[in-house]
């Protein structure tokens, strides 16, 4: 038996791809319009680096850190901050927002189906986390003279492996949220353990060999570890990215299998 395709699915096929690159275009403004969005993405990393580069004694270098002053450890933390906000304060309270709207449910009548609004997302906030770590490192280099990465090909491999295990926490954080008040509510409660994680009240390099020995094994303080030793010249230890990697696809697998569309 042979079946023949109708002219709407083989109208469809070529439209999706311009569809989506549409809806890519459509989130990229609506997310422009958003200046609180902008500020905490984008802007709040640098200004975190900003404001802990101009206490004196941080751009001192320090014996008790290997001769590396506080402001070179917290360039790392500043980009980590980065991701945070991105995957997990502005990433799922818009998606959970357009499920509870009924948006992904009217999507799949369209020649845009859901998933793509949803890699649209991903690939929005991706971008942004990576803008802003990259104009943390500019400021970090030129007003406070942090070295850039000595192994450059190492700190990216880690930092894209930072931005993906991010954003899939933020999805991970969006599955299991039914509404967007959830989304925002789950979000701060993950919030607040990252940022510890990452190094923002107290740098993992400083913590107490005990504490800092299970904070590597979270997703941040593994890109922490991953991210600080590729900014000093070392390639990062197998066993963060290792851990980074685990963490990404357990997951993703949680978010693919919890994620509903309505």
């Amino acid at each position: 038996m042979t079946t023949t395709a109708t002219p709407a699915a083989t109208a469809s096929a070529p439209a999706r791809p311009r569809a989506s690159l549409a809806l890519l275009r459509t989130e990229i403004r609506l997310f422009l319009r958003e200046p609180a969005a902008l500020f905490w993405v984008i802007i709040s990393p640098t200004v975190l680096l900003a404001i802990l580069g101009s206490i004196p004694s941080f751009r001192e270098a320090s014996p008790d850190i290997g001769g590396r002053r506080v402001v070179d450890l917290y360039v790392p933390v500043a980009v980590l901050f980065a991701l945070i906000m991105s995957g997990l304060q502005a990433m799922p309270p818009v998606l959970s927002g357009y499920r509870e709207r009924g948006i992904l449910r009217r999507l799949s009548t369209t020649p845009v189906r859901p998933g793509a609004l949803l890699g649209a997302q991903l690939v929005l906030h991706g971008a942004a986390a990576l803008v802003s770590a990259l104009l943390v490192l500019g400021v970090g280099r030129i007003a406070f003279g942090v070295e850039l990465a000595g192994d450059l090909p190492g700190y990216v491999l880690a930092l894209l492996l930072a931005v993906a295990g991010s954003l899939a926490l933020g999805a991970a954080v969006c599955a299991v949220s039914r509404t967007q008040k959830m989304a925002q509510a789950v979000g701060s409660a993950v919030f607040f353990p990252s940022m510890f994680t990452a190094g923002v009240w107290l740098p993992v390099q400083q913590m107490p060999d005990t504490l800092r020995g299970i904070v590597e094994f979270t997703p941040l303080g593994a890109a922490s570890q991953a991210l600080d030793a590729a900014m000093g010249g070392h390639w990062p230890a197998w066993s963060a990215l290792g851990i980074l990697t685990l963490w990404t696809v357990l997951l993703t697998g949680a978010a693919v299998r919890w994620f509903r569309w309505e």
